[in-house]
């Protein structure tokens, strides 16, 4: 990387940022279909869909990872410098990512506008509250949570079991400490005692329910099927016998249409929706998805984390649903991440060791043979640090050749689309030359102990799943309640490829071990989660927040 680089927040606030509508012009979206948050941002409306719906489809490229390290992998920054590469080349292009949480923000990823020269601006509003689309679900899961205890306090009519009430509460923030909670304490006029938990918003099944719903009617089939408690007979209660659907729904009103915002080279880029990848699915909206690919000739979007979740998911939820059909993936590393897979410390990631690139490229290589499962070609891209020797460059681009994938290097973080035309250019010619025959890893027909172990054994290389008694006996009754059909979302940690994250490179010989399993009913998939994944995750010793300022201009200072 560059010396003595601005840091992003600096780079963002220095860039020319255009009008929000005119980046809308780029697609040839007219500027009554626009609806304004400020200049920069605008939200799509319903009747740019009504217009566009019937055209055909652009092509579909997603972006994905290795597994995660502390040495950075760039997954985002290489989506947006592909979107500003394709720009250059004068294609009409368009990315679609997903929207940042707050939790870790302030907590210890940072934000999610990518970096460097590959950024998404006004890089602060995307950050922070944007448009408002995540306080309106957050809104919308605790005017639930609300109208639920409030009908147990109001006589029980349904005869609901405290001890199975299954919706969480939810805020969007790291805060351990309201993971377990006790409520209703006090008068007998302030709530039935009982246990309750919150999770962060990105994890709420409303997330998911709104990233996967093609439109308002649909939104509130989704709504209605959420399963919230169970009765002392163990039958299901959903949000429909609750009669919170149309409030929910007049709360996600506006958050359902999709964001318009610009990239530093003024690349339209749509953001909408973010469900967590290593809990929830992981993808933007499908309405951003479908509506990009209406509009723009290549869109460019991302799934989060490693492939192992999130393109798994992308694959086998969000297309599986909706009909998407990738046309190219292109899979993202560093040499320092590899290296650090086969066993290199952090501090020592800059020194030249091809004997643990040898050993790390194994985590490479068990991600193309399992994107290459989905019958979709792979475009591999290293993030290239200045650190990294051409003998180390050389050797990845050999061993990605001779497993049938494209090669190149990017340097989107410092050159921004200038630094993507080599990449911009091997996926083009990976669409024209291999056709994608994508299809999803396992059939809707199989048991759902039968699709865990698929996802186990296929991508995660496992030789086996192990389950504790309550995740078996939640499967003998999700299957019972007639959810045997629905696909699975696995939740992982994102660092391995097993349940162990102190297990990197490529593992073998182990088992996953599946501790919870329970049904989103109205996202339309169940949810089986493995080793210790948080639901609601905590701060670190230093947080983020204590670097973040604003100055008496209302400049903002330490977003990273």
């Amino acid at each position: 990387m560059g010396i003595g680089m601005k840091s992003d927040i600096q780079i963002a606030q220095d860039a020319k940022l255009k009008h929000i509508k005119e980046v809308a012009e780029r697609l040839e979206i007219k500027e009554d279909e626009l609806e304004f948050y400020g200049k920069y941002k605008a939200k799509l409306s319903d009747e740019l869909w009504d217009r566009v719906k019937d055209r055909p489809d652009g092509k579909l490229v997603l972006v994905t990872a290795i597994n995660p390290t502390p040495a950075g992998e760039g997954k985002t920054t290489t989506t947006v410098g592909l979107g500003q590469a394709l720009g250059v080349l004068n294609i009409k292009s368009v990315i679609a990512l997903r929207e940042p949480s707050l939790g870790p923000c302030f907590g210890i990823k940072g934000g999610a506008a990518g970096g460097g020269y590959a950024q998404v601006v006004p890089m602060e509003d995307l950050n922070l509250h944007f448009t408002g689309d995540f306080h309106a679900i957050t809104s919308a899961n605790n005017l639930l949570a609300a109208m639920l205890d409030n009908h147990i306090q109001q006589g029980n009519e349904l005869n609901i079991d405290t001890n199975q009430v299954v919706w969480k509460r939810c805020v969007d923030m790291n805060d351990r400490v309201l993971r377990n909670i006790i409520v209703g304490l006090g008068r007998s006029a302030d709530g039935v005692v009982r246990e309750d938990h919150f999770i962060i918003t990105v994890a709420s099944e409303i997330m998911a329910v709104l990233c996967l719903a093609e439109n308002m009617s649909d939104l509130k089939e989704r709504l209605g099927r959420i399963v919230v408690a169970y009765t002392r007979d163990g039958a299901p209660i959903t949000a429909k016998q609750m009669k919170a659907v149309g409030a929910m729904a007049a709360l996600l009103k506006d958050a359902l249409k999709p964001n318009l915002i610009q990239t530093l080279e003024n690349t339209p880029a749509i953001i909408h929706g973010g469900p967590f990848a290593n809990i929830a699915h992981g993808c933007n909206s499908v309405r951003a998805t479908k509506t990009a690919l209406k509009l723009a000739d290549v869109v460019v979007t991302e799934a989060g984390f490693g492939a192992d979740l999130g393109a798994e998911k992308f694959f086998d939820i969000k297309c599986r649903m909706t009909g998407l059909k990738p046309d190219a993936v292109v899979l993202v590393a560093t040499v320092r991440a590899l290296k650090y897979n086969g066993g290199v410390v952090k501090s020592d990631l800059a020194k030249e060791n091809l004997e643990a690139l040898q050993n790390g490229i194994v985590n490479l290589e068990k991600h193309i043979e399992n994107l290459q499962k989905f019958g979709v070609p792979v475009v591999v891209t290293l993030n290239r640090f200045t650190t990294d020797t051409d003998e180390e460059l050389n050797f990845v681009k050999e061993f990605c050749e001779s497993r049938d994938c494209e090669f190149s290097l990017s340097e989107v973080w410092e050159k921004g689309g200038e630094g993507g035309i080599d990449l911009a250019q091997k996926v083009l010619k990976t669409m024209e030359e291999k056709k994608s025959n994508f299809k999803p890893l396992y059939e809707d027909r199989l048991s759902l102990k039968d699709k865990i172990q698929t996802i186990a054994r296929e991508i995660y290389g496992a030789s086996g799943v192990t389950y504790d008694p309550a995740a078996d006996k939640a499967i003998k009754s999700i299957e019972a309640l007639g959810f045997e059909q629905l696909p699975i979302c696995m939740a992982k940690n994102q660092y391995s490829l097993s349940d162990d994250a102190t297990k990197l490179g490529r593992p073998t010989d182990f088992t996953i071990n599946i501790r919870e399993v329970y049904v989103s009913a109205g996202a339309g998939f169940v949810v089986a989660i493995t080793g210790t994944v948080m639901t609601m995750p905590g701060l670190p010793k230093v947080p983020a927040a204590e670097g973040i300022d604003v100055d008496e201009n209302g400049k903002i200072t330490g977003l990273f």
